[in-house]
């Protein structure tokens, strides 16, 4: 049975006095040794914190903010509204599946072992945690609290993917997807950066995300928008979206629960908090007016859309960084991030001839990787960074570049393979009749907007 921490510090209250008063009569010498070792006992014994707990506590919720409702709304307004309680219901109900999945066997494979690709199956159906048990990743805080600020990492990255495929595809294939791609696909990525795997012993950098959540919820998103076909009338009429204000909301909360999403990753009330939650601020906004003014000199008019657009494009790309950038490097990439996002969701969308509905490559993917190889740039101390020891500018950015590529590889295969075992099962796509008339009445025999 585990023994309580005011157990344990009285343990060594009593032995420290006992010891002490022992080895006084043994002499100085031998009094001066005991002293030491019961310091570093002490201080080896690890102790929650309050304060670093009730931050990640407030980290988690502000996450689950960002998916439900932050991210549901602004996929929401993106589509028609025919089809915004579909995508309501498949951005809640992947939230609620993939948290119960990541407690039965998710967390166990990311962090429970020391394999290359998978961790191990010592703490399946969170075996082992009890409220007094704290977390050997973050030593403060309990593990039931890291479990469940990771549980929201995993579900608001298959969420983000059906942004990509919205309007045509089968509730029950989106549910069969999720399930084997967060198994064969999040999992495997989460262990092999965070989890001390394959990426994380090469050295690869990776603060919040931008491999592990935004590059590889944007590559399965375009393999799923190439799969599952284009929608009826695309590119031969206007599919606008039918609300913007929706969409404004939803990226309001996306910013605001990035702070838990980026600060929280420091697993600390701590001076990297602080910085992660400076970067936040800095790069979506540098991002967002970037974006805007690009849209501008090249539409005419900078666009409400522009702007939300541009925020989440920051929010992607300094997601990477947000703890190893300095506050200017986190701008320089913010304005970087803007106008290359934009040519991602239109240029480059234009050369992939994808229907990526709400753009979840261009911006998460375009995002994702100018983030993630910036990361080895700014890092640098001489930039105002927080560089890792022994670090050499050239051999970082490569070992950004090879941890893109992995996942850009990892998760197209997985994605395709899952996308396919659900054509075989259920089918991915709706009968063409029931994509005219809308998925929230055929799917869910409900409607969005009283008429």
């Amino acid at each position: 049975m585990k023994k309580s921490l005011p157990a344990i510090a009285l343990g060594l209250g009593l032995m420290a006095t006992a010891t002490g008063a022992w080895a006084q009569e043994a002499g100085p010498a031998m009094a001066a040794v005991v002293e030491a070792v019961v310091e570093t006992a002490a201080e080896a014994a690890p102790v929650l914190s309050a304060g670093d707990t009730a931050w990640m506590l407030t980290s988690t919720m502000l996450v689950i903010l960002m998916v439900i409702p932050g991210l549901a709304l602004f996929y929401g307004g993106l589509v028609r509204s025919k089809n915004m309680l579909s995508v309501l219901a498949q951005v809640f109900t992947i939230f609620s599946l993939i948290t119960v999945l990541w407690a039965i066997y998710g967390f166990s494979l990311t962090f429970g072992g020391e394999g290359k690709f998978f961790g191990g199956f010592d703490k399946i159906f969170l075996a082992g945690i009890t409220p007094d048990t704290l977390s050997a990743t973050l030593a403060t805080i309990p593990e039931y609290v890291f479990v469940a600020f990771q549980s929201t990492f995993a579900a608001i990255t298959v969420a983000l993917i059906v942004g990509a495929f919205a309007e045509r595809i089968k509730f029950s294939a989106v549910m069969i997807f999720s399930v084997l791609w967060f198994t064969f696909s999040y999992i495997p990525m989460a262990h092999m950066v965070w989890g001390g795997g394959l990426l994380a012993k090469d050295g690869a950098l990776d603060f919040a995300g931008g491999t592990v959540v935004h590059i590889n919820a944007a590559v399965a998103g375009l393999v799923g928008a190439y799969m599952v076909g284009k929608r009826i009338g695309f590119g031969k009429e206007a599919l606008p979206p039918h609300s913007l204000t929706l969409t404004m909301v939803g990226a309001s909360l996306l910013w605001v629960g990035w702070f838990g999403f980026n600060a929280g990753s420091a697993g600390a009330a701590n001076g990297i908090a602080g910085l992660a939650f400076i970067n936040t601020i800095l790069a979506t906004g540098a991002a967002a007016v970037a974006w805007i003014v690009a849209e501008g000199l090249h539409k005419g008019k900078p666009s409400m859309l522009g702007a939300a657009s541009g925020a989440v494009a920051g929010l992607v790309t300094i997601t990477p960084a947000a703890g190893f950038v300095g506050p200017m490097g986190s701008i320089v990439m913010g304005l970087i991030a803007g106008p290359l996002c934009l040519w991602g969701v239109s240029g480059l969308k234009r050369l992939l001839k994808v229907d990526d509905v709400c753009d979840v490559f261009g911006v998460h993917g375009v995002g994702g990787i100018l983030g993630a190889i910036l990361t080895g740039v700014f890092c640098a101390a001489g930039l105002g960074g927080v560089e890792p020891e022994g670090f050499n500018m050239a051999h970082q950015v490569w070992v950004q570049f090879k941890s893109v590529i992995v996942t850009i590889v990892w998760c197209g295969v997985v994605s395709f393979i899952c996308f396919k075992i659900a054509d075989v099962l259920v089918g991915l796509r709706v009968a063409e009749d029931a994509e005219r008339e809308g998925l929230d009445i055929t799917t869910h025999g409900e409607s969005a907007y009283n008429r």
